[in-house]
């Protein structure tokens, strides 16, 4: 709580994010282009070939869009709960860019899936739940965007977002609950990862890269939303 405390003083936040952004940033673009390095190197699988490439931009993005769901969850219930300004910002920040990670797993899902299960998609558990997740995505959204009264409208969406999280544990059992074409998980598992390391690696570095872009992003999303607050708290001030 003490530490929430001290980043979420908005002078504190806009000094640290001022330096913090870019050089996230310029970290991701190096694990990026090393993660995509390794990536295109690697043999093709015996039976999966040259798609098997596929999975290191769709798992990282599947893994990113729930973890940003955790991070739009954590800060609705801090900005709902606390009333905190920067916690708003930091869960409307963080919308769009899970929305992406979204959208983005699921196209290289599809385009995985149409050699491998033979379809573009199947509305099996786990591709389903990922689609709740867009939609409660493009929810939270075209809640802020409906409502004018800013307040309200962080309140309404916050509540819209804090019921999504009961959809992550969905997402994350339903190959397990559920019969699907989807395969489990296979590199954070009981017995260790079934990956050969070759592929391992760079799925891996592929999973820091987005992460730390994420982070870069982010920090930006929400210096950008300080700064429009501050903008309209100004242009009403001159108004008056």
């Amino acid at each position: 709580m003490a530490m929430f405390s001290f980043f979420a003083n908005p002078a504190r936040f806009m000094a640290l994010s001022r330096w913090l952004a870019p050089l996230l940033g310029v970290l991701a673009a190096i694990l990026l282009m090393a993660g995509l390095w390794l990536g295109l190197s690697v043999p093709d699988d015996y039976q999966q070939g040259a798609t098997v490439r596929i999975m290191f931009v769709h798992i990282p993005a599947a893994w990113m869009a729930m973890f940003v769901y955790v991070c739009l969850g954590g800060a609705s219930f801090f900005g709902l709960v606390f009333r905190h300004s920067l916690a708003d910002a930091a869960a409307k920040a963080a919308a769009p860019l899970g929305a992406g990670f979204t959208v983005l797993a699921l196209a290289t899902g599809s385009l995985w899936g149409r050699p491998m299960w033979g379809t573009w998609w199947v509305w099996d558990a786990r591709l389903t739940s990922v689609v709740v997740e867009l939609l409660l995505y493009l929810g939270y959204m075209a809640v802020h965007a409906a409502i004018d009264d800013e307040q309200k409208a962080a309140r309404a969406a916050s509540i819209l977002a804090l019921i999504g999280l009961v959809n992550l544990p969905i997402i994350h059992f339903s190959v397990n609950w559920w019969n699907t074409l989807h395969q489990g998980a296979s590199v954070f598992k009981a017995g260790g990862s079934s990956l050969a390391p070759v592929y391992l690696a760079p799925l891996l570095i592929m999973v820091a890269a987005y992460t730390v872009l994420f982070g870069s992003l982010w920090l930006v999303r929400i210096r950008t939303e300080v700064w429009r607050r501050r903008a309209g708290a100004l242009a009403l001030a001159a108004a008056a």
